[in-house]
């Protein structure tokens, strides 16, 4: 089985958010070395906003590393060339795919204003997913899906608030479900012990965990860690999904734990690495 976690960070400067490790930077093979202790085979960057350069960082760990890292980059969405962005996006190494996070005061209406409609079309016509921070608007996201359905969404984080544990992080979950009815939205089941109001084996969100995967399947639901915020190591992580869940087992597994986040994002990556070597 090939264990691909769908969320991690590097940064090379920028202060951390307070919910992360507060380090100045956190390197491409500093990670590596996490990732090969607890059984790790790769991970899809999402830079972080704190950095300014954090796009810059991930391109140069996928360059470094194609068989272990992707991108799923960002820009500033009140640039006036959204568009020809995304149309040459992909143009640098390993950038798959686009992530945003409306963190931001003045951001907050823009997915639900119509602010952004060009930036769901140029996305859905160069074939990018793009994943969302949006537990302040997951109906939407379903508006969206609806509007652009050749447009790929992942819902970070199981579609859970920042800073929220227990039933609390999970008083959504209905909203987050309804969204398994469009085919072109996925769900990253990312940070769940970091939602979690009690110790490792975490058995408080077990019961979300299965409902998500009921709505979604395993095609549609993606395993992963933002390891930067975990309040356990990724080991436990990894082992949360692997041992402690007996309804997912077998080829379901195999799919949650990498394989289908890889079809999702389109990260073929022994051809990537096959690429660079030949280049």
């Amino acid at each position: 089985m090939s264990i691909v976690d769908c969320h991690v960070h590097l940064w090379a400067g920028g202060q951390p958010s307070p919910a992360h490790r507060q380090v100045p930077a956190l390197a491409a093979a500093t990670l590596l070395a996490e990732m090969d202790a607890a059984g790790v085979d790769a991970a899809v960057i999402q830079p972080p906003a704190w950095d300014a350069t954090s796009n810059e960082v991930a391109v140069a760990a996928a360059a470094a590393y194609p068989e272990r890292y992707a991108v799923l980059g960002w820009f500033p969405l009140n640039q006036t060339d959204n568009q020809s962005q995304v149309a040459r996006w992909t143009e640098r190494p390993g950038m798959l795919g686009l992530r945003f996070t409306f963190s931001q005061p003045h951001e907050k209406t823009w997915p639900t204003d119509g602010s952004l409609d060009g930036l769901w079309e140029a996305a859905a016509a160069a074939q990018l997913p793009v994943a969302l921070a949006c537990s302040d608007f997951l109906p939407t996201v379903g508006i969206i899906a609806q509007r652009h359905p050749r447009l790929r969404l992942l819902v970070d984080h199981l579609g859970a608030p920042l800073r929220s544990t227990g039933a609390a992080a999970y008083a959504r979950i209905d909203e987050l479900i309804a969204l398994a009815r469009y085919p072109n939205i996925a769900v990253k089941a990312s940070a769940a012990p970091g939602y979690s109001g009690e110790a490792y084996p975490f058995t408080d969100i077990h019961p979300y965990l299965q409902r998500v995967f009921d709505a979604f399947g395993a095609q549609r639901m993606f395993w992963g860690t933002d390891i930067t915020r975990m309040p356990c190591t990724w080991r436990q992580c990894v082992s949360l999904f692997t041992e402690e869940l007996p309804w997912l087992r077998g080829s379901d597994l195999d799919l949650v734990m990498g394989e289908a986040l890889c079809q999702w994002i389109g990260w073929q990556r022994g051809a990537a690495a096959s690429a660079i070597s030949r280049g």
